[in-house]
């Protein structure tokens, strides 16, 4: 199982896009495998991702997630490909539904047939990245072009969808490229996503995808405590029914209980049952306190390079 770094956190903390970039310079000068940012609102996580791809050489550059219904599937495969070009093909473009809440309320757009609005955008969305072209003409979602442009040997991303239920799961292990996960642990990995996939893999005669999975993890003596700030931040999953179907899979009470916090034994077997769950990327947000939780987070996560 490869270990990679989320700084989604400084997104949702508000922090300078070159704070972020120097992020993710110092999770390449650690030996982390990739590093991760969500689409919030601002900043534009591709963009940001642009500028770490000029600044890094190595490490994989991944969105988790981008919402499908603000952008067409073709502007996206534009945007993807110029940051595959910016980071040297180092791009993983993770894409997701959001969530009906949001898109109805923010955008203003029905949340109608999610299922059938995801596996039209790939439609689009994959040869246009691909192949470099497409023609597709769906319910929902259509696109035509003899070319999209643009250098010839820039490598097109891999694509992972945010998948839960049981369509998306199949989209995800047969279409796509495989699985970007938030706060679903390893026994819902190991019981529901990873067959799933497979099963949807198989029978579409191909090898099971990705599937990347992120937590919040602490390494502290202070644990009930910082559960109890987990709680209280993200706590608003809770009311999401996609989040709140896996964590009852898990069997917990909210994301505190997916967590990872402890010591350093506990949070080292918390990350092994994700590998021994299938799991083939592990993206934690180093969710800390105060400079010693950072410092022992780091070390144990680095430990397991």
């Amino acid at each position: 199982m490869r270990i990679g770094i989320s700084g989604s956190g400084l997104i949702a903390l508000n922090r300078p896009v070159t704070e972020i970039v120097d992020h993710a310079v110092e999770a390449e000068r650690d030996g982390f495998a990739s590093y991760w940012l969500a689409q919030l609102a601002v900043p534009d996580a591709l963009t940001v991702l642009g500028a770490a791809g000029l600044a890094t050489s190595t490490i994989e550059l991944g969105t988790a997630v981008i919402a499908t219904w603000p952008r067409h599937p073709l502007m996206l495969a534009a945007q993807a490909l110029t940051v595959s070009d910016m980071a040297q093909g180092r791009l993983a473009l993770g894409i997701g539904l959001a969530h009906k809440a949001t898109i109805e309320e923010r955008l203003r757009i029905p949340f109608a047939r999610p299922a059938k609005h995801m596996e039209e955008y790939l439609d689009v969305l994959l040869p246009a990245l691909r192949d470099r072209a497409v023609d597709a003409t769906g319910e929902i979602w259509s696109g035509f072009a003899e070319t999209t442009g643009g250098p010839a040997n820039v490598p097109p991303p891999p694509v992972l969808i945010a998948a839960m239920g049981p369509r998306m799961l199949e989209l995800a292990g047969g279409t796509a490229d495989g699985n970007i996960l938030w706060l679903s642990g390893p026994r819902t990995i190991e019981t529901v996503i990873a067959p799933a996939m497979a099963k949807a893999a198989a029978e579409a005669g191909r090898a099971p995808g990705r599937i990347v999975a992120g937590v919040p993890v602490c390494v502290t003596d202070k644990p009930d405590e910082v559960r109890g700030l987990i709680a209280t931040f993200l706590g608003d999953y809770n009311e999401l029914p996609s989040y709140r179907g896996v964590m009852d899979v898990e069997g917990v009470d909210g994301p505190e209980g997916v967590s990872l916090v402890g010591d350093e034994e506990a949070v080292r077997a918390g990350i092994q049952s994700f590998a021994d769950a299938g799991t083939t990327d592990f993206t934690p947000v180093e969710f800390v306190l105060d400079d010693e939780a950072r410092v022992r987070t780091r070390a144990l996560l680095t430990s397991l390079l």
